[in-house]
């Protein structure tokens, strides 16, 4: 797992560099979700590097300065910030590198799974949830046309039994949380 991660971030650097100002620092910012982020910094030489977070009103909201370093990874945690777009800037003796990241709501949903329920055309929809969300579940039929739209406000652990007697085909779910992220289960 960490050689495919430590490939994808060369991967990304390399990639970065090659559409870069050259004399830039190589920066890459990589979304590993629950609201971290990981900044990946490789510069030409050793040297003083700051980095700097600025939130969508142009407020500071972090900055840090180290010495004599080359290259480094950093988790940078948003968990505590306000939904919003914000500025990372890498700044060394060599120039400034400036990317934008979106840090979004997190969503109390864990899992979401869809169980047929024997031979019956019934199908038990559970929801793993750890705080108080807003569902939108939608079902569609063996043709993708759909034959079921509600939203729900859930707490917690959440289960519903839907009978799709009347439904052609093997049906399909979709159930998208207050964040917007999608789950489809065939």
């Amino acid at each position: 797992m960490k050689t495919k991660f430590f490939m994808a971030a060369v991967i990304v650097l390399a990639s970065t560099a090659a559409f870069a100002d050259p004399v830039a620092p190589k920066v890459a910012i990589l979304n590993l979700n629950g609201g971290i982020f990981k900044v990946i910094y490789q510069g030409k030489e050793a040297g003083s590097v700051r980095m700097t977070i600025i939130n969508g009103s142009n407020d500071v909201v972090f900055t840090e300065s180290t010495q004599n370093l080359s290259g480094f990874v950093r988790k940078v945690n948003f968990s505590g910030m306000t939904p919003g777009e914000y500025t990372i800037e890498i700044a060394d003796k060599a120039g400034k590198s400036v990317q934008k990241v979106v840090y979004g709501k997190q969503s109390s949903v864990k899992a979401v799974r869809v169980t047929r329920l024997g031979d019956e055309p019934k199908y038990l929809l559970a929801v793993a949830n750890t705080g108080s969300e807003q569902l939108n579940v939608r079902i569609f039929d063996g043709a993708n046309n759909l034959v079921h739209n509600e939203v729900r406000t859930i707490e917690g652990d959440f289960g519903v039994v839907f009978n799709l007697a009347g439904v052609a085909g093997t049906p399909s779910f979709e159930v998208t949380d207050g964040t917007g992220a999608i789950r489809r289960i065939k």
